[in-house]
């Protein structure tokens, strides 16, 4: 008798309980990121809107559409998102010609980045990003041998990618524009391509954004605030964010000052609750909270990774790929942001997964999730009982 797919999901033990490394680290993240955002927002929200929990709220609403998406992606078959990752790509390209369109885009700080969608801003970059690595792994999955072998492999997919860089320039989202391109060549150069390739790939690549960054004033600004920030002409300037996020990180030293102690989410360090949440943590938490952070989304990184490795032993190389790819997110907007909250890189908004505060962030955060945890299931399934899972 052929098992239904409801026995096969008890019998592999995605409904029945059992401990999941993954599911558990996800699941910190996120109460770490829930009781850390409202930390460091109350003050402001309480001022802004009479209500200090009322980012708590909004992202409560948030957390369950993203706890829906999670069950959702759980019970997909991924060669559903495998057959539609076309699809994926023109909504992603259609989102992002859609956020230039005046009256559509929603500009703020000069930035058109978001569309309003009624309870929450949607920042298309976000969906692109996952969209355009689904995309990329049924492309490697279909085109392995002619990306290892032939230039016209490994340029298609690059090709995409630079005109999805193009769109995110124009809002301009620098940020989500160098994650895309980082994780689109970690992605080609671990499907074997040619090594010369990159160098050459790079060079290029390297020359553009130079280009670009000698024609935008703001971006010399920024970059030479970063250089020395704490000059007189840049600490309450171009420097600012990052000289009261150092400020955090010196008040937090070991233990931190006590959670909701902070200081400096007193209106001193804006965007406290969003992109730098991290010093917050620092300042509260101290060292040793900042520690944890890195840990898990390390711990998160390697999972994806070792999940990727599995399914590729088992020969499923759009499973092997799509878990290459979302590790790769994780781990570029991870360092990313982690890198401008301590200086060491030059100031760029990036929000930080499962922490921030942000409805698309975190709803996109959990379908990522999610679409591991399928890829864990269909590995371990195909490794049990392969009838099961068709």
């Amino acid at each position: 008798m052929t098992p239904t797919r409801s026995s096969a999901f008890v019998h592999v033990g995605l409904i029945r309980p059992k401990f999941n490394g993954l599911f558990f680290i996800t699941f910190l993240l996120f109460v770490f990121g829930l009781l850390m955002m409202t930390s460091a927002s109350i003050e402001i929200a309480s001022s802004q809107y009479q209500d200090p929990f009322y980012f708590l709220k909004r992202q409560a609403i948030f957390s369950l559409i993203g706890f829906a998406v999670i069950i959702l992606t759980l019970h997909t078959p991924l060669i559903l998102w495998k057959n539609g990752s076309g699809f994926l790509l023109i909504v992603s390209f259609i989102l992002l010609f859609l956020v230039l369109v005046p009256g559509v885009g929603k500009v703020v700080n000069g930035s058109a980045r978001w569309i309003d969608v009624g309870i929450f801003n949607l920042q298309p970059s976000e969906l692109a990003k996952i969209f355009i690595v689904i995309y990329l792994a049924s492309y490697l999955d279909r085109h392995l041998i002619e990306v290892r072998e032939r230039w016209s492999g490994f340029l298609k997919p690059l090709m995409i990618v630079g005109l999805a860089a193009i769109l995110l320039q124009l809002e301009p989202d620098h940020g989500a524009l160098v994650i895309l391109t980082l994780t689109a060549f970690c992605m080609i150069f671990l499907a074997g391509a040619k090594l010369y390739r990159f160098f050459l790939m790079l060079i290029l690549f390297v020359g553009i954004v130079t280009y670009v960054a000698m024609t935008k004033p703001y971006v010399i600004v920024r970059f030479s605030s970063y250089l020395n920030p704490w000059a007189a002409e840049n600490v309450f300037n171009g420097s600012y964010q990052l000289t009261q996020a150092l400020i955090a990180f010196g008040r937090g030293e070991w233990f931190g000052v006590g959670l909701g102690n902070s200081i400096q989410k007193l209106y001193f360090l804006p965007e406290a609750h969003n992109d730098f949440i991290l010093a917050i943590i620092g300042e509260e938490l101290g060292l040793v909270g900042v520690s944890l952070i890195i840990i898990l989304f390390s711990l998160l990184v390697k999972m994806a990774f070792s999940i990727g490795r599995q399914a590729e032993k088992k020969g499923t190389v759009f499973e092997a790929f799509l878990s290459y790819g979302i590790g790769l997110l994780f781990a570029g907007q991870a360092m990313v942001n982690i890198g401008v909250n301590t200086g060491l890189l030059p100031t760029k908004g990036l929000t930080l997964p499962f922490l921030s505060y942000g409805g698309a962030s975190l709803i996109v955060s959990l379908f990522m999730a999610g679409l591991l945890l399928r890829v864990q299931y269909e590995t371990e399934c195909f490794a049990t009982e392969e009838r099961a899972c068709q």
